[in-house]
Parts: structure tokens; sequence; C-alpha cells
């Protein structure tokens, strides 16, 4: 088991002293030397018996003291005072001079400077300076009470090992864990398997690491995770400050949003508690679920994500942000997500894919409904674009565009100022040329991804083209550029570059 590994280590190896000391009869109010009573060699003693051995005073009620094997066993208030500061009490202590140790039982108390450990049955070797309790112990030093169901205490190093139903209780917070090392000098807790910590405003997790109850600083390994305001932070490693209230994580680190469905991850992590906000980076991946079918991810440089003072909760992505949904993909410089209003701003050369339509503007903002797009706003430069064929595109360009869906596809683009389309015509499924058309405000009608209707709102300028005097390569509007090569296609394609 871990925790017998761990004593084994670190209890130092058992040495007799070689110069053995007799111990030395002080006082005692009555002496009896009945040798069919009590044995040979045996003395009784009653009454203010107090007894010295080396550096040690014992004192108690009663005793028996065997002269030859150098031992006593001491009866009803019994009190041990080590010159290193360790005193005793029980209510029987049987002490060997010669092995030099103690065996104490019932209403055990050690002291030792500013710590005490309270128990029903310890043994305490003088040569190692190392107490082994059992059947239960408390240990109250400061602020802090450790229980257990058995354990260590170093005298020496001012270490306890603390093994089986560990609680080391602070004002602040409990700790829970089946193996623990506490340094009553430094106030470092360290941990040797599954343990928590619990406070009012979040719980730990860990199966390995350390926590200094002095500087409320720590630091967690193995499945370590931190749960808080509903938000579960997670990593291979994980640092905690509490008095500054963040969380530093590392390795396959994973901040989980419960109450929005909402999961960023990435290989470095920040969490503050106050103000709740978040950053992730290396490999940083957002996620959303949106509705049992369909998950939104999004992967940026950066992602921060962070809840405002009327608790608004926002992700910002920043550097090259790319976003892929079955329903619909995306690609820009950086964007602002609102997720209590189901909005997201795309900015600086910000490019979205709907089924075969491409859009861009120097500015997208894209409003959800109910986890479904229900419209598009684009600003400056709008463009839409969409194949027809391996070679033609259907266009749609003006000063700024709103795009509206219904079930998640393009059904109908209203065209404010500057508005230009190219469109390819059919009859019976055959293109019969091609519609070059401006206006300055214009509708456009989409069915089956195809243009069924165009409403001009001022008189147009139009010129159908047949497909025979037409160069595809040059037959397109100003600021044309097809993106198709960088579009994601999986969820795994946003982490290209």
């Amino acid at each position: 088991m871990k925790y017998i590994i761990l004593i084994v280590f670190i209890i130092p190896l058992f040495v007799k002293s070689q110069n053995v000391k007799k111990i030395e009869l002080i006082n005692a109010d009555m002496i009896d030397y009945d040798e069919a009573r009590y044995g040979k060699n045996v003395r009784r003693m009653v009454g203010n018996v107090t007894l010295k051995h080396e550096n040690a005073i014992l004192t108690c009620d009663s005793a028996f003291y065997n002269t030859e094997q150098n031992d006593v066993q001491m009866y009803g208030e019994v009190n041990i005072n080590f010159s290193d500061t360790i005193h005793l009490h029980g209510k029987y202590i049987s002490y060997s001079g010669n092995q030099k140790t103690a065996k104490v039982r019932k209403d055990v108390t050690l002291i030792h400077k500013r710590a005490t450990l309270y128990c029903d049955s310890l043994n305490y070797d003088r040569n190692t300076s190392v107490a082994y309790y059992f059947n239960y112990g408390k240990i109250v030093s400061n602020e802090s009470v450790l229980v257990s169901k058995w354990g260590y205490y170093f005298a020496q190093l001012r270490d306890f090992v603390a093994v089986r139903d560990v609680i080391l209780t602070n004002p602040k917070y409990k700790m829970y864990s089946d193996s623990l090392r506490y340094n009553i000098q430094s106030g470092i807790s360290t941990f040797y398997g599954p343990s928590k910590i619990i406070s009012d405003t979040n719980l730990i997790y860990c199966e390995n690491g350390w926590y200094d109850t002095k500087k409320d600083i720590s630091r967690f390994s193995k499945n370590a995770y931190l749960w808080s305001k509903k938000k579960l932070l997670k990593g291979d490693s994980l640092f905690y400050d509490r008095g500054k209230q963040y969380g530093i994580a590392t390795k396959n680190v994973s901040l989980i949003d419960s109450t929005n469905q909402l999961t960023i991850s990435g290989n470095y992590g920040r969490y503050y508690e106050n103000p709740d906000k978040a950053f992730m980076t290396d490999s940083a991946l957002f996620v959303a679920v949106q509705d049992s079918v369909d998950t939104m991810y999004l992967h940026a440089d950066t992602l921060f994500y962070l809840t405002t003072i009327d608790s608004l909760k926002y992700l910002k992505a920043y550097y090259h942000v790319k976003m892929f949904k079955n329903d619909l993909q995306g690609s820009c410089d950086s964007l602002v997500y609102s997720v209590r209003d189901s909005v997201m701003e795309m900015f600086k050369v910000p490019i979205l894919w709907s089924e075969q339509h491409q859009l861009t503007a120097k500015q997208i903002k894209i409003f959800f409904r109910n986890d479904s797009i229900h419209r598009i706003y684009l600003n400056e430069i709008a463009f839409i674009i969409s194949h027809e064929d391996s070679t033609l595109f259907n266009q749609i360009k003006g000063k700024t565009m709103t795009g509206y869906f219904k079930n998640n596809k393009l059904y109908k683009v209203d065209v404010k100022g500057n508005g230009q389309t190219i469109y390819y015509p059919k009859d019976n499924n055959e293109i019969i040329g091609a519609n070059k058309a401006e206006s300055s405000d214009l509708t456009i009608f989409i069915e089956n991804n195809e243009v069924k209707k165009i409403v001009f709102f001022k008189q147009p300028n139009a010129t159908l083209f047949p497909l025979n005097q037409i160069n595809a390569n040059e037959f397109k509007l100003d600021y044309f550029k097809w993106y198709e090569n960088i579009r994601p296609l999986n969820a795994l394609d946003i982490f290209k570059k």
C-alpha cells in the first residue's frame, strides 16, 4: 500500500543505545518489595511517584519497577517530560529504559511545542523521536485540527504522517485524504492518495500534491480538478492560490461550465473566481453543445471566458480563429461570443460558410436562436458567394447585408447600399446566361440554394449575358475572393493553420 511504502522510507533506522542507563527512583510515598506478589527484582511504588531516566522525568500515581529489566509500568495520571520539550500523558505507560521506548494507553496526550496529539494508544521511541498512534488520533496545531485512524509523528522534523480516514480542519476549509503528511513548522500538507479540499466557495480533488496552509497556495496532480461556481477546472497539474482566488492548470486542461454546457480546453489555463473569468491557450478549444445533434467547436491561439457584474457570459477568441459546426463554419482573426444573448461578432477578415454559401465582410455578426442560426449581419464590403458549377459563382455584394435563415438554411438576403449581383438563371435546370444587376437596395430570395427572386427597391441596372459572351474567370465583382481551401470540413480541421 502507498502509505506503507511512504513510512518505510521516512522512518529513521532503529539504533539501540550503546550506553544503557538505569532508571532512577527519585520519590515515592510508599515502596513495597513483595517478591511473592510482584516478582523478583520488582518494586511496587505508590503515591507521588517520580522517576528519572537520562533527561526524562516520569511521574505517576503508582508503578511497578523491575530493576533487572530496567523497565517500569506506571498507572494513574502518568506523565513523561523530556528535555527536548516533548510531554507525554496517559492513564498507563510501559517504559523500557533499555530500549528507550514508551507505550502509552488511554486518554493519551503528546505535546510538542505548539502541537498537541490526542489519542487512545501511542508508542514512542526516544531513539528516533518518532511516535506511532493508532485507534484514531487528533492533532491540534494553531487553527488546524488533523484526525486520522493511525499515523506517525516525527518530532525532529515536526512531521505528522496521517493514514486512513484523514481529515484536516481549518477555519477556511476541510481536507479529506487517504494519507497525508503535515509539517507543523512550515504548515505544508502533502497528499499521497485520493484527497479533497472543501471550502464555502469551492472543492478541490487530487491524488497527489501539496497545500501550504500558511500561504494558502497549493499544487495538485493526478486527476486534479477545481470545482467552483458550477465550473470545473481540470488538468494534469493544478496550482491554486486561495488568497487571490485563482487557479493555474497545465497539460490536458479543461474548464467545464455545466450550466451553459460549455467546455474550454487547452494545455495551459487560468481560472479566476472573483471576478469569474478564465483564459486558455496552447491548443485552446471551445466546445458548446447547442442541441441534441450539433455542437460548436472553436479554436484560437487564446480564449478568454468571463462573467460580467450583470451575469453576462462572454467568450473572446484571439488570433487564428476557426469554427466548425455541422451547419456553419468560420474563420477570422478574433471574435466575441455572448453566451446569454447568443450573438457572435467576428473581426478582421471574417469568413463564414453555410452549406455552399461563403459570406465575407469587414465585420460579421451572427444571431442564434434556439441553438440555430437566425440571421447574419455583414458590415462593409458585404459579400456572399456560392458555386453554381465548377467555374461559375453566384455573387451578392453590398455595403451592408442581412441574411435570414430557416432550419439553418439561407432563404433571404437584404442588401443595403451599393447592391450588386451576379447569378445564373436556369430553364429546365439548364443555365441560360449570366444576370448582372445593380441597385442601391435589394432583397434576394433563395430556395434550395438557388436564387429564385430578386426585388429591387430602386431602379436597377440589369443585363443578361449569354454564356458564350462571358469569361468565367473574369466575370466577378470587385473584392471577389474564394476561400474554400481554408474551410474546416470537420472539427479537427479547425487546428489547421
